[in-house]
């Protein structure tokens, strides 16, 4: 049935993902090397600013962007296949992995320019990236409820 709790916690990764899609990611700040250059990460680019705020240059990342729309597609047709619980279950195992392989690819890109314009820190994480994390938490809660209905229904039918 599609009012289930696991119904709940799928439509806020879905939630989630469009959140890391559409805010901040991540944000390298170099006030201390005097340059007063930011560097922001979207799900669509990273961009370096100077001091006044504009544009130096801009470079896609577009696989982010892919990463988190495939999760929140996944997460989406995992709602509707309430009725096979075991696809439903796969579904999020398979969106589980897309997510770590978002925050892999998050980290990766963030270590590189770090290491590229060699940062005094590692930048602050944003909105979009603990987006992601709720995400995981939601779809693991998920699949835990699905586990049980599925716990529940094999019991009643070893009861008849």
């Amino acid at each position: 049935m599609i009012q289930r709790v696991q119904t709940i916690f799928l439509f806020l990764v879905v939630i989630s993902m469009g959140v890391t899609i559409g805010m901040p990611i991540w944000e390298q700040l170099m006030t201390s090397s005097g340059s007063g250059d930011s560097w922001m990460l979207s799900a669509f680019t990273l961009t370096n600013l100077d001091a006044a705020g504009a544009e130096i240059q801009a470079s896609s990342k577009w696989y982010i962007a892919a990463l988190a729309s495939f999760s929140g597609l996944l997460a989406l047709i995992s709602i509707f296949q309430y009725s096979n619980r075991g696809r439903q279950m796969m579904l999020n195992m398979v969106n589980s992995l897309v997510m770590v392989g978002l925050v892999v690819a998050v980290f990766l890109t963030t270590n590189g320019i770090n290491s590229e314009i060699n940062a005094p820190d590692a930048g602050t994480y944003q909105v979009g990236f603990w987006a992601i994390l709720v995400a995981m938490v939601c779809n693991m809660l998920a699949n835990r409820f699905i586990r049980k209905d599925e716990a529940l229904v094999r019991s009643v039918d070893r009861i008849r």
